[in-house]
């Protein structure tokens, strides 16, 4: 009987023990779980704005910096190749960029930007998402003998103007599209947030 009570005891404290350990053992194993839902740090940093000092940009070049995992092209145009843009609606598919999903309110105009000398486009081509070359020179192309500058995507052929509209007969459907940015200053740019106050 004594024997029985013991064993009744022994029982009880083992199964006590077991739950405990059993409790703390899925404590430990669910805080690694939980943790990951949350984003990593990686991920987390790909979503962040990019800032971009654009004090050394020339009139003419094009720098490509990285946002979203997306090349996304800066560029200094000068008042003749602006002057040249003007000349080109009649030639482009979305001349006055009215497909509002290609870029911001605040860049729905002739530049295609927030000031004209300064373009800001993500450079993916809309056809299938290779990477168009800057050609800003105003010059015979073997692709176009009246090529009057922008960029040409060498995968199918796809052309844009230096504002990233796309040229009517093109395989690409729509204009490179304007991410959202804004100036910090007049030499600073920051990728991936809008002007304030912008809609």
């Amino acid at each position: 009987m004594a024997n029985e009570e013991v064993n009744t005891g022994r029982r009880r404290f083992l199964t006590a023990t077991t739950a405990v350990v059993g409790a703390v053992g899925a404590g430990f194993a669910a805080v690694p779980f939980i943790k990951s839902w949350s984003p990593s740090a990686r991920a987390r940093f790909a979503g962040a704005p990019v800032t971009q000092d654009i004090s050394a940009l020339a009139e003419g070049t094009q720098m490509v910096i990285n946002w979203r995992g997306q090349p996304i092209y800066i560029a200094r145009r000068s008042k003749a190749m602006l002057d040249v843009m003007q000349t080109l609606p009649p030639l482009l598919a979305d001349p006055d960029s009215k497909n509002t999903d290609q870029q911001p309110a605040y860049a729905q105009n002739a530049s295609r930007s927030i000031k004209p000398e300064i373009s800001v486009l993500v450079g993916v081509c809309t056809h299938l998402g290779c990477a168009p070359e800057h050609l800003p020179e105003v010059k015979p192309q073997p692709f176009d003998p009246d090529w009057k500058g922008g960029y040409f995507c060498p995968c199918h052929k796809s052309r844009y103007d230096l504002a990233g509209r796309v040229y009517k007969a093109q395989p690409a459907p729509a204009n490179l599209p304007v991410p959202p940015y804004h100036f910090e200053n007049d030499t600073t740019l920051v990728i991936g947030v809008d002007p304030q106050g912008a809609a």
